[in-house]
């Protein structure tokens, strides 16, 4: 059992992960008071104060720390650029720093939208980054800030789907809440991603931290898809009309920041050095269906006080 320190603990990844893991560890979140009913530590502070970072280090004393605190709303971060640099650079940076003098096993989760897009297949870890809106470039500055600080820490590029605190937080949400409600809507096609269940990213962290694993690694699934057969792809599982989903180009889109079309990330060298095959597509999306019928997301929504 390891004392593990989640920061950002009520966004997507950081509540699942917490849920994952807190029966075979020792679980310490880290929240700004919506977690009330949690059934695991947590602790209330702005990671954004000054010397927040190292009173909690210091109280929780935990051996793994995971932060997936961010700004991670794209338009978010073209409209509050300083914020997005204090959460998205400077705190993974003190946290690096911190973990470094304490000991501590750093993972800082980051982004597949680092990349342009403008690759034929899929991207490596020994690809050029080349972020095209404010938030990627704040993803990928943290990425080399915490680095810089820590090459022994570990930095997850991520993209994953699953049951939120608030019903709204991943695209697999979106699609099941208009389909499910009987409202049409759009899937763009022109944009791919390699989309894994929150769950497994939880899963494969832990496993990554268990190997002593360090440096940068895609943590994605394993198959590329668009946007659009995501969503079709959801509305299959759970029988509902995928003909309400219609084909779209993120180009007639009336989104501000740039998003890249091709968010296809290679996982060779992470499923290389777990020595082993990461969860594929279908595996996820019927666990996904699974937790619906077994009431998952009401279990995680009891969690917080929204």
């Amino acid at each position: 059992m390891a004392r593990i320190l989640i920061t950002g603990a009520s966004g997507l990844l950081g509540i699942n992960l917490a849920h994952e893991t807190m029966s075979a560890h020792d679980i310490f979140a880290v929240d700004r008071g919506k977690l009330t009913n949690a059934p695991f530590k947590v602790l209330n502070g702005d990671l954004l104060n000054a010397g927040t970072v190292d009173s909690i280090l210091d109280s929780a004393q935990p051996e793994w720390l995971v932060n997936c605190a961010a700004l991670a709303d794209l338009e978010s971060c073209e409209d509050n650029p300083d914020i997005a640099r204090r959460l998205n650079i400077d705190l993974p940076a003190q946290m690096a720093k911190s973990c470094k003098s304490r000991g501590v096993s750093f993972v800082h989760i980051s982004t597949d939208a680092v990349f342009d897009g403008e690759k034929d297949g899929f991207y490596t870890e020994e690809d050029s980054p080349n972020p095209l809106g404010f938030y990627a470039q704040t993803k990928l500055a943290g990425e080399q800030a915490v680095l810089a600080e820590s090459p022994n820490a570990i930095v997850a590029r991520v993209n994953f789907y699953g049951w939120s605190l608030s019903g709204r937080r991943s695209l697999a949400e979106f699609f099941h809440h208009n389909l499910t409600n009987n409202k049409s809507m759009s899937g763009f096609t022109d944009v791919k991603f390699c989309p894994m269940l929150v769950n497994d990213t939880a899963r494969t962290l832990i496993k990554m931290l268990q190997k002593n694993l360090s440096g940068l690694y895609h943590v994605v699934g394993p198959q590329a898809m668009s946007k659009y057969q995501f969503g079709v792809e959801i509305a299959r599982r759970f029988s509902l009309r995928e003909g309400e989903i219609s084909p779209k180009s993120v180009l007639s889109s009336s989104l501000t920041a740039r998003r890249a079309h091709n968010l296809c990330l290679s996982t060779h060298k992470l499923s290389t050095a777990l020595g082993e095959s990461l969860p594929g597509f279908s595996t996820g999306l019927n666990e996904f269906y699974s937790q619906f019928q077994q009431g998952y997301p009401q279990k995680i929504r009891s969690y917080a006080q929204l």
